[in-house]
């Protein structure tokens, strides 16, 4: 059956929820059409094995903690409860005489533990870089939590240069994360540890502009990322429920296959169940390359946008387990498995993945990084048994060899070996194995070519960059068609901006077009 409302928002990722929830609260009538029959895209929690839910993309959720939007829109209200993960990373050490480097939120717990593992010097450079990063970070992050227009970001940057000197704050930024670590550490293996967890924003840290992706580290130190009681999917769900009690209105899988097109203006959206719904405004939530697709498939897909748009070759791959016990870390204190286990000690292992995936190999010996939930919510796994995810990087797309789905359960073993390389018997333990490949997250999540940021989070697609010039405001090629979500500014990771951003910005041009017939 046909419909109208204000606003039509395509995919219920958590950047689409976030905005849908945002315009429904502004009294707007909101329609969120979904392809998937599960709320959320990689922000979601499916029940993988038997008794076991298990998350589909991310774990923990770092950024959206800082922006306020779990609070502005009352989502503990509608269920939404996180567990600190805290500590946030462990790094087993070498060998099993080694002491683990423990990454708390209190900074003196962390300080002593590199002390204890790398050596005072390291410690007190360790306090000095959070000193440094912290006021930083929190500049940035206000310019992620909004439009990223040109003045807007040039008065905000215009804070980050005012201590050191414009063009050495840029020169700071710019410069790889792996420059900066040789600068300050001596330890390799806590330079091992840092880069790793830089690099889970997809780029490797020898590259140029990836100190912005090592500076997070001080958010953490502020407040615990979080675990959601019940799996990632609960931020999704109480969105949901939010949007709805907000009088908003959701339909799982019904995919948006066109938008519509009236006088060069975008006035609702066509469904695979052959629907048609009608709208002031279309907001797309799905991944760029999938809305230029709706534009194409009513024939007003702009030239020359596609191309342009750097969606990258993959980034990782993700092995899901359920497992009969936890790794077991030599030395590691009881609360070691709450946040992220980087099982890396060198980063010539980083290089080494890294130059395999250049290679468009699977790597020999992935970089892999481990997530524990059941430590904290054994509610997620039958009584006796665990949930493990296991990240490993790099995994690239299109392979030089074998398939993916030929190589698919060689990867997840060669995953599992770095884990068990560091809990030796952790592999006897795993009972069942899911793997998902770069292909597998493109069929199951629509992420194009497995990119779980959608497009690369790199200096030349970022800020007014993302994805394009020109789409960058949140507004599409089109009058009456709006953009959000990890292909928008501020990019992948669980935010949230870029929906609160989006919804902004379609709200002050919704009110400049009250005369534009309902």
């Amino acid at each position: 059956m046909n419909s109208r409302c204000d606003v039509a928002v395509v995919g219920a990722g958590h950047n689409a929820l976030v905005a849908a929830c945002y315009l429904a609260g502004a009294g707007l009538e909101v329609e969120v059409l979904e392809r998937d029959t599960v709320v959320g895209g990689a922000v979601s929690t499916v029940e993988r094995f038997p008794g076991h839910r298990v998350d589909r993309g991310s774990s923990l959720h770092v950024m959206v903690r800082h922006t306020g939007i779990v609070e502005e829109l009352g989502l503990g209200e509608c269920g939404l409860r996180y567990l600190d993960a805290d500590p946030w990373a462990y790094a087993p050490g070498p060998d099993p005489g080694s002491p683990g480097l423990v990454f708390a939120t209190d900074l003196d717990r962390t300080c002593d533990s590199i002390a204890a593992a790398c050596g005072p010097a390291d410690a007190a450079a360790y306090r000095a870089l959070i000193a440094d990063f912290t006021p930083a970070c929190r500049r940035i992050l206000d310019v992620l939590a909004g439009p990223p227009t040109p003045g807007r970001i040039a008065r905000k940057v215009a804070t980050l240069g005012r201590a050191r000197g414009g063009g050495e704050t840029s020169r700071w930024f710019l410069q790889p994360a792996d420059h900066l670590l040789d600068a300050t550490f001596r330890s390799e293996r806590l330079k091992a540890a840092l880069a790793w967890l830089a690099a889970q924003s997809g780029p490797p840290p020898h590259e140029p502009g990836t100190v912005g992706h090592l500076s997070w580290i001080a958010l953490m130190h502020l407040r615990a990322p979080g675990r959601p009681v019940g799996g990632s999917g609960e931020l999704s769900r109480t969105l949901a429920e939010r949007l709805t009690r907000s009088g908003g209105r959701l339909h799982l899988g019904d995919a948006a296959t066109a938008v519509t097109v009236s006088a060069g203006r975008v006035t609702g959206v066509r469904t695979a169940s052959g629907r048609t719904v009608s709208a002031r405004a279309v907001l797309s939530g799905a991944h760029v390359l999938e809305t230029l697709d709706l534009l194409a498939a009513a024939g007003v897909e702009p030239p020359g946008v596609r191309p342009r748009i750097r969606v990258g070759d993959g980034i990782g791959v993700a092995v899901r387990l359920a497992t009969s016990a936890l790794p077991a870390y030599a030395g590691a204190s009881a609360d070691a498995g709450h946040g992220m286990q980087l099982l890396v000690t060198d980063r010539a292992e980083l290089r080494a993945a890294y130059a395999d995936y250049l290679a468009a190999r699977p790597p020999a010996r992935p970089a892999v990084l481990a997530l524990t939930p059941t430590v904290q919510d054994p509610s997620l796994a039958p009584p006796g048994r665990h949930t493990v995810t296991l990240w490993a990087q790099w995994h690239r797309y299109d392979l030089a060899g074998p398939g993916w789905d030929e190589v698919r359960t060689a990867t997840g073993e060669a995953a599992i070996a770095r884990v068990e390389a560091f809990s030796p018997g952790f592999a006897a333990g795993v009972v069942d194995t899911h793997v998902q490949t770069p292909l597998d997250l493109e069929r199951e999540l629509g992420l194009r070519r497995g990119n779980v940021m959608h497009v690369e989070m790199a200096l030349d697609a970022m800020f007014a960059l993302r994805p394009v010039p020109e789409l960058s405001g949140y507004r599409g090629p089109l009058p009456g068609l709006y953009l959000t979500g990890a292909s928008t500014h501020p990019g992948g990771g669980v935010f949230g901006a870029s929906g609160r951003s989006a919804a902004k910005v379609l709200l002050r041009d919704l009110k400049r077009a009250r005369r534009f017939p309902k």
